[in-house]
Order: structure tokens, then sequence, then C-alpha cells
């Protein structure tokens, strides 16, 4: 099953300083139909402007996944990590027994980030941050893993969940494939930019696309595009 969700379909809020969308719901945005995706809780299509963004403020309990896609966001944190993420990196913050930070956008430009939460699997663990660049040309025409719970994804960066978020850019006509893992796995995947269709669903830039008893996916490129992939397992 595919279930399409087009970019008007999804929860918005114009802060002015922020501009969101929300795939699941989130804040103010409440849709009984749109609560998580397995273990994936939260996935919102952020632009935040110059000189503005998230205030210092605690989560816990939370793996949470930040892929830039336009722009670059400035991470701090109460446990002295600070560290700037530029588009096309990620950044990962595992909020574990409680962490307070502030993510804020020092460019002269709009910062575009998709902002990913997946409920963990381990917890009572310290908080940790990391941030890693991930080069769009290293996901030419393939699924790259770019935070992952799974021991032998050793390129990645680790999270604390059964879950991976992987990317892909692939030109006009080009295809990629992903085979999920064994067992009842959810996947939820967005365009970044471009147009494709997965396995013969079309998606334009940021429709989502739920996908839950395929053992495999197909994406192909109708337009040059750039993808982001979250396989969860069920909700823990």
């Amino acid at each position: 099953m595919i279930e399409r969700r087009p970019l008007a379909s999804l929860g918005a809020a114009n802060h002015g300083w922020l501009d969101a969308k929300h795939h699941f719901s989130f804040a103010e945005y409440h849709d009984p139909e749109r609560v998580h995706w397995g273990a994936l809780r939260v996935w919102n299509d952020d632009a935040i402007a110059p000189g503005s963004g998230f205030p210092p403020h605690p989560h816990a309990d939370m793996e949470i996944i930040t892929y830039v896609r336009e722009g670059a966001i400035t991470h701090r944190d109460n446990l002295g990590n600070q560290g700037r993420t530029v588009a096309g990196d990620v950044q990962v913050m595992s909020a574990g027994t409680g962490i307070r930070h502030s993510e804020y956008n020092l460019e002269s430009e709009v910062t575009r980030i998709f902002q990913i939460w997946i409920l963990p699997s381990r917890r009572g663990e310290r908080p940790a941050w990391g941030t890693k660049p991930f080069p769009r040309d290293d996901r030419a025409g393939r699924f790259v893993t770019l935070a992952s719970g799974a021991d032998d994804d050793e390129d990645a960066l680790p999270i604390r969940a059964d879950a991976r978020v992987l990317g892909a850019t692939l030109r006009a006509g080009e295809s990629a494939e992903y085979r999920f893992a064994p067992g009842d796995r959810y996947g939820y995947l967005v365009l970044a930019r471009g147009r494709a269709e997965v396995n013969g669903v079309p998606l334009a830039a940021r429709d989502g696309a739920a996908v839950h008893g395929e053992p495999s996916l197909s994406v192909t490129a109708s337009e040059d595009c750039e993808l982001v992939l979250v396989d969860a397992a069920a909700q823990h």
C-alpha cells in the first residue's frame, strides 16, 4: 500500500519567521488519521527566515533528525555541543533523558529543512548530538543511509531507534531500488525537489508517500529529484 500525501493536504502554520508544513499531527495541527506512521512521529517541512530560529527548548525520549535542504542551521545545547549543518548534510539529536537546545538560521538566506522525529526503542540513556556531511554526489543514483539504529550501518549517524533515514538524488529517467528489512516495516518518502514515481505512484516536490506492506520500493525520476526515505518499525 502506498498513500500519496500531496503538499496541499498537509497541515500548515505560518508564524512569519517560520513557514511550516506538517506531514503528521504537530502543535496546533491535529489529524487523527495522521498521528504517526509506525515509529515515525513527526515530519515537518520548515522554511526558517534569516536571523531567526527556534530558541532554547527541551526534549526527552525522541530521536530528532534534521535534513538541511537549503541554507544552514546552527545548533547549540546545554551539553556544550554546537555546530553548523549545511545544505545536503544531516544532524541527529538523541534527546534521551533530556536535552535543551536551540536551532537558528544565522545565514542571509532562507533555510529549508526536514525535521524528522522517530520514537526511540531505547530509553533512559544520556542525550547526544552529532552532525555529518553527506555529499549529494555520493547519493547519485542510489540510496545512502544517513542515520540508522542498525549496528552495521557504520557510515551513518547513529540513532536509538529501529529505523533508517536514507537519501538519494536521481537524474530524470534514473531509478533507484530500496528493499525493506523483513518484518512489519513502515516507509515514508518525501521528495525534497523534483518529480518521481514510487512503485508507479506519481509524486511532486514536497509530496509524501506513506508505505506499508510493500517489500521494496522502485523510484523513477521523471525530472531531476532529491528524496528522503524513513524505514521504521511499528510503533513501540
